[in-house]
């Protein structure tokens, strides 16, 4: 089980001073966990969830190892008509699914591949804000 309180250091500039954010322990489910952020209300919510899949056995294959986090933050935009505010949420998704008897070594490149892409602003505003794939 994660701790009841994950603190991230969230570099929200960019600049190399991030600012510690905590989570907090809300709700626990079979292979699901939600944690809520220190902005979370009724009326908006900001939380990271955290879900797992047992690996399989097929045969002579161990199976993988499935894992997902997912962050999910309401905010505030304008409807179409322009005059409407609506409120709605931004979700960002890493999954992952190893097969078992990868090394640590190995998982360890995996994820510094995705922190080396998610902090490339201008590979992500591209991605992000014109759907460039």
């Amino acid at each position: 089980m994660q701790d009841n309180v994950i603190t991230l250091a969230v570099d929200e500039l960019n600049n190399a001073t991030p600012v510690d954010y905590d989570f907090t322990r809300y709700e626990e489910y079979q292979n699901r966990s939600v944690y809520i952020g220190e902005d979370h209300d009724l009326a908006a919510r900001d939380t990271l969830t955290l879900y797992r899949t047992h690996p399989k056995v097929s045969g002579n294959y161990k199976g993988n190892a499935k894992s997902t986090l997912k962050f999910s933050q309401d905010f505030a935009v304008d409807g179409v008509d322009g005059v409407a505010t609506l409120t709605a949420p931004v979700i960002a998704e890493v999954s992952f699914s190893v097969p078992v008897g990868v090394s640590a070594a190995d998982r360890m490149i995996i994820r510094q591949r995705i922190i080396a892409i998610l902090d490339d602003d201008t590979f992500m505003e591209s991605l992000m804000n014109q759907l460039m794939i």
